[in-house]
């Protein structure tokens, strides 16, 4: 049996601002502390890839929480990677096409999944704006429905989206209080993220992606993500860094038999 205790030992920027947007409203999730016990660490720790971005206050992980990319380039930003708004001069009018562009055959999965969370953030602005990004990447997938990064970038965005509103509907006012309508209301990004997977083979990160969706739904597949994503991080410094600490958290995890 596993055990989590998670730990929130620091509250950086993105973390600090969802927090202070969402306490009006409570937390965004109860953070879940189980009794921990001794053995099996490595075993132990899959449950908490997902675990990582469930601190109470901490508001939609796919929104709230940046993707360490390291010096790979995205969409522009401000210094401050916890910011949720972007940058104020951003020409809204460029988001599909610089998005498109970014996202690339070559573009490794983090760098897409930080690049369509700052896409998100930015179509905050406008959902005229968000829905042309979304059937963009839909063109995509239309033109190729075997391509398992169009597959992919459709599905995350979809669940961004989402997230998005949730994060409104809770009582994010970032973005400002005016109506935003969701082009994605009712549209299944999972389905597409699972596709990609089953097309790209054996792919931790997209495998933590797809864990960091499945955080409240698909529990059973969700634990197979994680451990799934656990198991690409001796191989890729990037992914481990962003399963243990995603920029904000610790997490002391510990197993029982």
């Amino acid at each position: 049996m596993n055990a989590i205790s998670l730990v929130n030992t620091q509250f950086f920027s993105s973390v600090f601002m969802c927090e202070e947007q969402f306490r009006s409203k409570g937390d965004f999730m109860n953070a879940k502390t189980v009794s921990p016990s001794s053995s099996r660490f490595a075993v132990a720790i899959l449950a908490a890839v997902l675990a990582i971005v469930t601190p109470a206050l901490a508001g939609p992980p796919l929104v709230c929480h940046p993707i360490d990319i390291g010096s790979a380039q995205s969409l522009a930003w401000t210094t401050n990677m916890g910011n949720l708004t972007g940058r104020a001069d951003y020409n809204l009018g460029n988001l599909t096409a610089d998005t498109l562009a970014l996202l690339g055959p070559n573009t490794p999965v983090l760098v897409r999944m930080e690049t369509l969370r700052r896409a998100t953030i930015y179509a905050q602005r406008d959902s005229a704006v968000a829905k042309r990004l979304l059937l963009g990447l839909k063109s995509r997938t239309d033109a190729n429905n075997n391509d398992a990064l169009a597959q992919f970038d459709y599905g995350y965005l979809i669940e961004t989206y989402k997230q998005a509103q949730l994060a409104r509907s809770l009582g994010m006012t970032a973005w400002g209080r005016g109506s935003w309508s969701n082009p994605a209301a009712g549209v299944d990004g999972y389905s597409p993220v699972k596709k990609a997977i089953e097309l790209r083979g054996q792919d931790p990160e997209m495998e933590f992606a797809a864990a960091l969706i499945t955080l409240d739904n698909h529990k059973a597949d969700h634990n197979e993500h994680a451990r799934k994503a656990l198991a690409g991080e001796k191989e890729d410094s990037l992914l481990a860094k962003n399963i243990e600490g995603n920029q904000n958290l610790a997490i002391a995890v510990k197993g029982t038999n």
